[in-house]
């Protein structure tokens, strides 16, 4: 038999967690028909020679927040740069659907301050060619892409469509209130959402600084759009936690929703420094559901969370300082040259705010959590005699300097890494084990959102650099688990049973990758949003080829043009 395409001799990763062999895989049309021992197929219409290169599955991505980029960028960047065949969005209860008239400029609000996506690029880039959710869907479908996508029913849309400026602030919901939600979920459902997803976190506020409307929901509410879900006979319940609360507070209703629906409940996990041993007990207590057959799962992130501190970013250290604050509003090269002035500099270094201690408690001795970042591969795993206030006693020079020297580094393109959850020990040993846990998914990039703050969409990237090959401050993690971890058990999640693995019959989402050369460009600030605006990029380089329904999307980490992708609808 001829196929359509011929892998020959690859070391295949084949999604299912088993032992990496050399293989020839055979694709027809969008599937994969055949993969047996190197040297056995032969040549097909088109064939790729992998040198013995990594092949695995398409990455599924299942925390992204693609919402409102989905509507204008058929490429999903940065998921596209770094192997992601299928994305999942509308985590966190936040989205665009359903969206009232009057509604358009509060979503957007809502949006950017949760995840910090400048609410001009959503202005100008969002069409609103729909009001319900069946019908931002159907807009989602209309429009070409390169890589799959599905999308949850956030909370936030949901309340504010059903109960107004009561919804939006959080008012508590009436009987009739859950009724009509629980029949919005339920639509959504019905036409192809993957889930519903709500925000417990009092991190997550609008830019108006309330609360993500849903997070003091009571169970009533959270068992009535439960109940839309059952009904319908699928759907992830996602949502994102205060961490220190899983256990006592939202653990007895995240039971009661999956005996419910017989669904998958899937909570956030994060590593707090200030409840750092919480995760113990949740991934306990995930043991304990599932002898009881109850579907509950945390996601965990492959790394630390935190932010990557610039002078064009959300935030940075020297925001807080009144010598700063004087020339912030520059253009940049102008502040960098107000920066180097020399009273200025002096005044920077030297001069602690009159601001009750704040800048000193917040940067001077936070810089024992800041590292400097250097170009392309960010060490996310930095060990504490490398942070800026060891550099600067070591030097005998203030924290601040330092600081002032990075962030004005590169022609103001310097970074420094903060993180503030997943590294409560120092290393990455909470997410070593977190990622070794039967119930839990590696998850939680927040592709497309946070973006003046961090580029963790090249996570599945990092998974296979840090994890599989370059971790030297403890035990790595073994290659063909960590490609298990974002191809078949994330697909797994939401049901997506078509994808995930290298075998015949299952679709031809592929990766083939020059392991041994993987690696980062430097993170940068882009100014490639609709109405320019801004957000953190950082791409790959070490991705020789990608396929999505068995059509290359990628050659040599650059885009072919070609859009075999589609919006993925549940159970269709």
């Amino acid at each position: 038999m001829t196929h359509d395409l011929v892998i020959r001799d690859a070391w295949l990763a084949d999604g299912t967690g088993a032992p990496a062999r050399a293989g020839d895989v055979g694709v027809d049309g969008k599937v994969i028909t055949a993969v047996e021992p190197a040297g056995t197929l032969g040549p097909g219409r088109r064939s790729v020679d992998a040198a013995g290169r990594l092949l695995t599955p398409g990455f599924v991505d299942i925390h992204t927040h693609y919402d409102a980029q989905a509507t204008w960028d058929p490429y999903l960047t940065p998921s596209g740069w770094h192997g992601v065949t299928t994305v999942i969005m509308g985590n966190c209860g936040v989205g665009f659907a359903p969206a009232a008239p009057d509604r358009h400029d509060w979503l957007i609000q809502l949006m950017e301050g949760v995840e910090d996506i400048p609410g001009s690029a959503l202005s100008e880039g969002i069409t609103w060619a729909w009001e319900s959710f069946p019908e931002y869907l159907d807009a989602l479908e209309a429009m070409p892409r390169a890589l799959d996508a599905g999308v949850l029913v956030g909370h936030g849309p949901v309340r504010a469509y059903v109960m107004g400026e009561r919804g939006a602030a959080n008012e508590a919901a009436t009987g009739d209130d859950i009724v009509a939600m629980a029949d919005v979920v339920g639509t959504a459902l019905r036409a192809g959402a993957f889930g519903f997803s709500t925000s417990r976190t009092p991190l997550h506020r609008a830019r108006d600084g309330e609360l993500v409307p849903g997070t003091d929901a009571g169970a009533s509410e959270l068992l009535g759009i439960a109940a839309a879900i059952r009904r319908a006979g699928h759907g992830v319940f996602q949502f994102a936690p205060d961490h220190a609360r899983v256990p006592l507070d939202e653990w007895p209703w995240m039971r009661q929703v999956a005996e419910l629906t017989g669904q998958p409940v899937s909570v956030n996990v994060n590593q707090p420094d200030s409840a750092p041993e919480v995760w113990r007990e949740v991934l306990t207590l995930l043991d304990h559901a599932h002898a009881d057959g109850l579907s509950i799962v945390a996601q965990v992130a492959g790394r630390t969370i935190g932010i990557l501190y610039c002078l064009q970013g959300s935030v940075h250290p020297l925001m807080f300082h009144p010598a700063y604050q004087e020339v912030a509003a520059l253009p940049l090269a102008d502040r960098l040259q107000a920066l180097a002035d020399p009273e200025r500099r002096r005044r920077t270094i030297h001069e602690l705010p009159d601001d009750g201690g704040f800048f000193e408690r917040v940067v001077v001795r936070g810089s024992e959590k800041m590292w400097l970042t250097t170009d392309g591969a960010i060490d996310y795993e930095p060990p504490p005699g490398s942070s800026i206030a060891a550099l600067a006693r070591a030097r005998g020079v203030p924290p601040t300097e330092l600081i002032l020297d990075q962030l004005c580094a590169h022609d103001g393109d310097g970074m420094i890494y903060a993180p503030f959850f997943n590294y409560a020990y120092g290393d990455l040993s909470f997410s070593h084990e977190a990622n070794q846990h039967a119930h839990t998914r590696l998850g939680l990039s927040d592709a497309g959102a946070h973006c003046g703050a961090i580029c963790d969409g090249g996570v599945p990237t990092f998974m296979l650099t840090h994890w599989a090959r370059d971790r030297t401050r403890g035990p790595k993690l073994p290659l063909e688990h960590i490609v298990h971890r974002q191809t078949a058990q994330t697909a797994g999640l939401y049901g997506l049973t078509d994808r995930g693995v290298v075998a015949p019959g299952w679709r031809a989402d592929l990766n083939l990758i020059d392991f041994d050369a993987l690696t980062f460009g430097p993170a940068r600030m882009a100014y490639d949003l609709p109405a320019g605006g801004r957000r953190l990029v950082q791409r790959a380089s070490g991705y020789a080829a990608t396929w999505v329904a068995g059509v290359q999307t990628v050659a040599d980490d650059e885009f072919t043009g070609e859009l075999p992708g589609r919006l993925l609808r549940a159970r269709r």
